[in-house]
């Protein structure tokens, strides 16, 4: 396997700065991809440029094995101009058809629980980016956490209790470190390719990581 260059995709959002740090600690060349903004700075570890810009992206992608693709919106930035088809689909559409001219041999999506079974428009984003990156030829790796928990995101009180009680272990919140460390371990082991991690699957892949 020839060494691992990943390029993150949402880099700046609340996965992504977790994921990133993580990766160079576990040695991984890393570009993370940002929007343009006033200040900021392209560097050997920063790629600066929209990702409607095909050539830049290009460029950037032939340097990579590997396309982590963590971009993704909310209902609460709908008014700055995001949806779920331009943040959620029309991303991973992008980012996946460069990746297959640039040489890329690994897609990690991060999609959400419940997108094997969309109700709701959201739902329905995530499966449509998850049946992109199927669709593409590029062999890929699909997770599916539930709620994310950190020290700023927090599940409604009593919901991990009330999974657990259940038995719903695939909706089960998950911390979002251990998340980033189980994403980190799939970018550099190129692995389990064709596979969505969701529920058990899941867990028992991150806990290696997070140990």
């Amino acid at each position: 396997m020839r060494p691992r260059r990943v390029f993150i995709a949402g880099s700046t959002g609340a996965t992504g700065q977790k994921v990133v740090p993580l990766a160079l600690a576990e040695g991984l060349a890393v570009l993370a991809h940002v929007r343009p903004k006033p200040g900021r700075v392209a560097d050997a570890r920063t790629a600066v440029f929209d990702l409607s810009d095909r050539g830049a992206l290009l460029e950037a992608l032939r340097g990579c094995t590997t396309l982590l693709q963590l971009v993704g919106t909310v209902r609460r930035r709908f008014a700055t101009g995001d949806t779920y088809e331009t943040s959620d689909v029309g991303t991973t559409r992008t980012l996946v058809e460069a990746g297959r001219e640039a040489g890329i041999d690994h897609v990690v999506l991060l999609s959400s629980v419940g997108a094997g079974h969309p109700v709701g428009a959201y739902l329905r984003a995530k499966a449509a980016a998850e049946q992109l990156v199927q669709d593409s030829s590029l062999p890929w790796t699909i997770f599916r956490p539930s709620a994310f928990v950190s020290e700023t995101h927090h599940p409604p009180p009593g919901f991990a209790a009330l999974t657990r009680a259940l038995g719903l272990r695939r909706f089960q919140p998950i911390g979002l470190a251990s998340l980033a460390s189980g994403l980190v371990r799939s970018a550099k082991e190129r692995a389990p390719l064709g596979t969505v991690l969701e529920g058990e699957a899941l867990f028992r892949w991150v806990s290696p990581a997070s140990r």
